[in-house]
């Protein structure tokens, strides 16, 4: 930071969990900060799937600054044992720190690239010392807003994995957009409902929202005999994929996988395992075929829900210099810790601004953003990240190399799932 960037704000990009609790740790170090948000509201994409019950409790849900700012407002703090859905989430929580954040968080502001002030990609000379410029498109027109800093936490919502098999849209995958959904449905909804009820679904994908889905199709096919669910695996088989029956480490995560099971078992679902999409046809009818690498046809299919992951979106950062890592497209330093081929919630540790640096000073990825393509986010290590790089942008070096954070041995995280009862058990987002 030069004298000429001391003065001008930090700029957080995301009003989501993670770019609230950074510009509260911020304002809690008297750091001026900017929120731009794309979104009309915070929390834009915990909105989306505000219907999805979170595995984790509230104790595991509110970071600790910006727990004192709403405090200072007269916050009613929800029961910590409680699990809430993600309505509640940006109900009980993001709003109310939205709004205690006053002036500071812009809504309707998406970023579009961020630069270094002057100099492109390719110069040396200078930069470091330089502003941030972060090009916004604002109601009102393009911006550029100065920055000291950046703190990228826009999450991947926005950045869907496609249904073919190789990360590439499969051949007529975009020409069927209009029959295939990226998003876990509220199957409550009447309008939504309508569209799946007494119609043959493909679901495409084995993580907790692909689970959720299944047991809420399953439910629905009792209400309404017409309803098929294929269920399509890219495994040889289907292995841990339910991880129930006590094998899950986290026991919601195993409860949600246990339903799965018995949804399947009960012969509501139908499974077809190495499944590997690679074209989807249109026939005449309007219905959809799918048909894998090795030529397995899936016909007469009217919906697909393909929940396959997501990826960060990195186009509006070319112009940084950046030290990603080539698989999993996160801070090189992080990725030896996240890796979903050697770890799981429970044995990742807390990391900081040390693990998210980047060769271009002062910019810093946090929250899913900063997990590239691998999916086990923990809630608490997310706030653990907004600490530390909040301490490391003023200054505070000792504070931003400690460990202020101690896991419960499940290993917590804020994902999404879906089950009916409630339970004081904390999960996974996987």
């Amino acid at each position: 930071m030069s004298e000429d960037t001391a003065n001008l704000p930090v700029v957080v990009i995301g009003a989501g969990p993670a770019g609230l609790a950074a510009a509260a740790h911020l304002r809690t170090r008297n750091v001026p900060v900017l929120v731009l948000e794309a979104g009309s509201a915070a929390g834009a994409a915990v909105r989306d799937w505000g219907h999805v019950r979170l595995f984790s409790p509230w104790s595991e849900l509110v970071d600790p600054a910006a727990e004192k700012l709403l405090a200072d407002r007269g916050w009613d703090a929800p029961d910590p044992r409680r699990h809430p859905t993600g309505h509640d989430w940006v109900k009980t929580y993001l709003d109310p720190l939205a709004a205690a954040l006053g002036d500071s968080v812009r809504l309707g502001h998406q970023v579009v690239a961020v630069t270094r002030s002057g100099r492109d990609r390719l110069v040396t000379s200078g930069r470091d010392a330089s502003a941030f410029i972060v090009h916004v498109r604002t109601p009102a027109g393009r911006e550029a807003v100065a920055a000291r800093a950046v703190v990228d936490a826009s999450g991947t919502w926005s950045s869907p994995n496609p249904l073919g098999s190789d990360g590439y849209p499969a051949i007529g995958e975009p020409e069927a957009s209009d029959r295939v959904t990226y998003r876990m449905p509220d199957l409550t909804v009447d309008a939504v409902a309508a569209r799946f009820a007494g119609r043959h679904v493909v679901v495409a994908g084995t993580g907790a929202s692909a689970k959720g889905v299944l047991i809420g199709l399953a439910a629905m096919a009792e209400q309404h005999p017409g309803t098929r669910v294929t269920w399509l695996v890219r495994r040889p088989a289907v292995g841990a994929a339910f991880a129930g029956s006590g094998q899950d480490e986290l026991p919601a995560r195993g409860e949600l996988g246990q339903q799965a099971r018995n949804a399947v078992e009960n012969g509501t679902v139908t499974t077809v395992t190495g499944f590997r999409t690679a074209r989807v046809d249109s026939g005449p009818d309007g219905r959809l075929a799918l048909t894998s690498d090795d030529g397995v046809r899936v016909d007469d299919v009217d919906e697909v829900v393909a929940l396959t992951g997501f990826r960060p979106d990195l186009s509006f950062l070319t112009e940084l210099r950046l030290d990603l890592d080539p698989v999993l497209e996160s801070p090189r330093a992080l990725a030896p810790l996240i890796d979903p081929n050697e770890h799981s919630c429970g044995t990742v540790y807390p990391h900081g601004a040390t693990e998210l640096a980047q060769p271009e000073p002062g910019f810093y990825p946090v929250g899913m953003k900063s997990y590239g393509r691998a999916t086990s986010f923990l809630a608490l290590t997310g706030f653990e990240q907004t600490r530390s790089v909040a301490a490391a942008i003023a200054g505070d070096h000792e504070a931003a190399a400690r460990v202020e954070l101690t896991l419960p041995d499940t290993g917590v995280c804020g994902g999404s799932g879906a089950f009916e009862e409630e339970t004081s058990a904390g999960g996974c987002c996987g």
